[in-house]
């Protein structure tokens, strides 16, 4: 009575119960989804009621579809005329084609096309339709986006891991299935033994998308199947013994705002406009040009828009930034240039003004100069076409002739680094003869520091007073953002910890993995673009030196075994993507280096490689990984060669030292672990050996007769500089790692503190 009671209200409501309905005998309460494949359109206010609201808010009774005091209707097809429900009949033959492909490709036997169909539905589910705005039915109704990595190839070689599923624990933890689909209530992947004829679901798997067990013409033989192992045996309990489990990661991934290349996709972008009009105001306020009428004897420079996303080392956005770039290409020598040379910070620099500071304790703060190449004067006379966006309607033919600097134009950097310089100089500061992008003022008992980097400008020194004063002088002067105390610099995160600083290129790394790669093999452009991003980043990272040394010299006509190479390199950066160098606060500002070679090391010209890293206390400056010139006949002539670079490097930072007002605590060292070399370097003792050597190579002997330094024996083991010559076995490299100050760093778990 209560059934057919029931059945008869399903019947006024416009419904119809089926055997998977919850009153059907044959119900299965686990079989969730077939119940909630009944779709209801009500009219005529249409009404979508989604299977997860008639199952959450009904909970499996008769729905009762109502709008106010108004009862919705049913409506149904006649029979067999398919054309009145077109929709539902077309959708139904692209889930069975697409089905039907699915099965063909992969030779899965067609008893298995339910797998094939309900793989089908989730890949429509995921892909956009114009219907949704070019969105997927899945983001529609979750407003998330799909996890496209998670897509696998219907019917492909598939392992899952089947401790769940053993028997004891001598049992196989996986074995040859065939991937049938993405489980519907759970996070996990389908199988089946084709042995056996079982379902597997599991998230730890692997899979062989070339082979296809089912099919005889699969790229790879199919795998032999396992011997059984024979069971029944008396095993151990399981208690308190377990294993990692390796899981797969699956990741979200996030549509990110791109940079246009094009006015036309500028124009579609509010953001970006905004951007354009900003740096135009910029221009106009800064009087960089006049209008004048163009005439023959011009040479006209083009102008382009450039536009660039900023970010935060956390990598979400900061601003929109649109600049307008001259095409210095168009430019004659002679003509409109002539000087173009403008000095850049060298990176040893940054690191011995950073363990200054932290040393002394002084603050460190840092500068943007907005607009910077706009504020240098020319001295030539430059035209240029107007900017595209922004052309004058009353002159259209006129031409830009540009008082002040743009960037693009070949002497913009020069000419900014000499207005700034100018001015630095009238406020007291002298130019460093060590490196011409530092600037040092001294004033009794006040000493200022202040690194420039085209419009980035570090500063630092013992006044707090005389850095708001400094500060306040450049605001005048300059169009200017305060950006506070050092964190990010140059694609660089300073860290700051009660033991010092810590240097580290997270986010340089992240942009450094995300980069395409074209298949089927990348061309040797992308090769040396990826080659010299890793320049860069072994600023912070020695660990990395020798790899990219390495790699560099493959740079004309790079292989597949150069890639794998490459990749194994990024590898590596990618789980150590949060290491850098430490500035400890409490070392003695003494200074040591490591110099070692590896003898005739390459197997292909037999030219050995130079490797040294020179030390201020215990915070490694500079370092370098490098071949030599020229073959060398012996170990001892080899390590002597590699003593005359290290020597030249630390005699220019013992300079700079001197420059910057610090004196000497203790003579500098440097460590060898050739016996012979070491000799060598203090006296003739193998004349007779060594007459081939150029002179250039002995001013080593001078100088440690001098005393400016001297020479040490190491022991191979304590040989920091053998990170930079060869590769090394995992122990090693670890235990070098540590003595360079090479450490892992998770501010979100740990905080300010350093992993020692």
């Amino acid at each position: 009575m209560k059934r057919e009671k029931t059945l008869r209200k399903g019947e006024e409501a416009g419904l119809r119960l089926d055997k998977n309905t919850p009153d059907s005998p044959d119900f299965d309460s686990n079989d969730k989804v077939q119940v909630c494949d009944y779709a209801v359109v009500a009219s005529p206010n249409t009404q979508y009621i989604s299977a997860k609201q008639v199952f959450q808010n009904y909970t499996w009774q008769i729905i009762h579809l109502t709008r106010g005091q108004k009862t919705e209707h049913h409506k149904t097809t006649p029979p067999h005329t398919p054309e009145h429900n077109g929709i539902a009949e077309r959708r139904n033959r692209h889930i069975a084609e697409t089905g039907l492909s699915l099965l063909t490709h992969s030779s899965v036997p067609f008893t298995y096309w339910p797998y094939a169909m309900t793989n089908v539905a989730y890949l429509i589910n995921c892909l956009p339709t114009p219907i949704l705005g070019y969105k997927s039915p899945f983001s529609k109704l979750l407003n998330t986006t799909p996890n496209y990595h998670k897509l696998e190839s219907f019917g492909c070689l598939y392992f899952p891991w089947l401790k769940p599923y053993a028997n004891h624990k001598l049992a196989a933890r996986s074995t040859m299935c065939v991937f049938v689909g993405y489980a519907t209530d759970q996070n996990a992947y389908q199988c089946i033994d084709p042995s056996i004829g079982r379902i597997y679901v599991s998230r730890h798997v692997r899979f062989v998308e070339t082979t296809f067990p089912f099919s005889t013409m699969s790229i790879q033989p199919p795998l032999p199947t396992p011997p059984p192992i024979p069971t029944g045996i008396v095993t151990r309990s399981k208690n308190n013994i377990t294993k990692p489990i390796f899981k797969l990661n699956l990741h979200l991934t996030t549509k990110q705002p791109t940079e246009p290349s094009t006015i036309t996709q500028v124009l579609r972008d509010p953001d970006w406009q905004a951007a354009m009009q900003t740096e135009y105001d910029a221009l106009c306020r800064n009087h960089t040009w006049d209008l004048v009428p163009s005439s023959t004897g011009q040479n006209i420079v083009g102008c382009k828009w450039i536009f660039r996303i900023k970010r935060f080392p956390d990598g979400s956005i900061d601003r929109y930034k649109a600049r307008l770039v001259a095409k210095g290409f168009h430019q004659r020598p002679g003509q409109d240039f002539s000087d173009t040379f403008s000095p850049v910070i060298k990176p040893v620099m940054v690191q011995v003004i950073l363990t200054l500071a932290v040393n002394r304790g002084w603050s460190l703060r840092q500068l943007d100069i907005n607009n910077a190449f706009l504020l240098g004067s020319l001295s030539e006379e430059v035209f240029l076409s107007q900017p595209p966006g922004f052309f004058d309607k009353a002159h259209p033919t006129h031409v830009c002739r540009l008082r002040k600097a743009l960037y693009g134009l070949k002497q913009a950097p020069r000419a900014w680094y000499n207005e700034l310089r100018t001015f630095l100089l009238s406020l007291g500061f002298l130019n460093s003869v060590a490196d011409a992008s530092l600037f040092i003022f001294r004033h009794g008992i006040t000493t200022l520091y202040l690194l420039v980097y085209v419009d980035d400008i570090i500063f630092t020194g013992s006044s707090p007073d005389a850095i708001s004063t400094l500060i306040s002088r450049l605001t005048a002067k300059f169009s200017l953002k305060d950006l506070g105390n050092l964190t990010y610099f140059l694609g660089i995160e300073v860290l700051v910890s009660p033991y010092g600083l810590f240097l580290m290129q997270r986010k340089y790394v992240q942009d450094l993995l995300v980069q395409a790669v074209a298949p089927p093999l990348p061309s040797p452009t992308e090769y040396r673009q990826l080659v010299g991003s890793l320049q860069y980043l072994s600023i912070t990272r020695p660990d990395v030196a020798f790899a990219t040394n390495k790699l560099s010299q493959f740079m004309q006509a790079p292989t597949t075994t150069h890639w794998s190479a490459l990749k194994r390199l990024l590898r590596y950066l990618a789980g150590t993507s949060t290491h850098g160098i430490h500035i400890s606060a409490s070392s003695p500002l003494v200074f040591h280096a490591y110099s070692d070679t590896n003898w005739a090391g390459d197997t292909d010209d037999y030219v050995s490689t130079t490797g040294y890293i020179l030390y201020l206390g215990g915070t490694p400056i500079s370092w370098s990984s490098r071949k030599q010139r020229s073959v060398a006949r012996s170990s001892t002539e080899s390590e002597y060669k590699a003593f005359a670079d290290t020597a030249a490097e630390m005699l220019w930072v013992i300079s700079l030292f001197g420059e910057l007002g610090h004196a000497m605590n203790a003579q500098p060292v440097i460590y060898c672990d050739n016996l012979s070399a070491t000799s060598l370097s203090a006296n003739p003792v193998f004349h007779s050996r060594m007459k081939h050597i150029a002179f250039a190579y002995h001013f080593v002997r001078e100088q440690v007769q001098k005393g400016t330094f001297r020479v040490s024996y190491v022991s191979t083991k304590d040989q920091h500089a053998d990170l930079l010559t060869k590769p090394l076995p995992r122990t090693k490299f670890d235990y070098l790692m540590s003595k360079l100050h090479l450490f892992y760093r998770s501010s979100n778990l740990r905080g300010n503190v350093i992993d020692k």
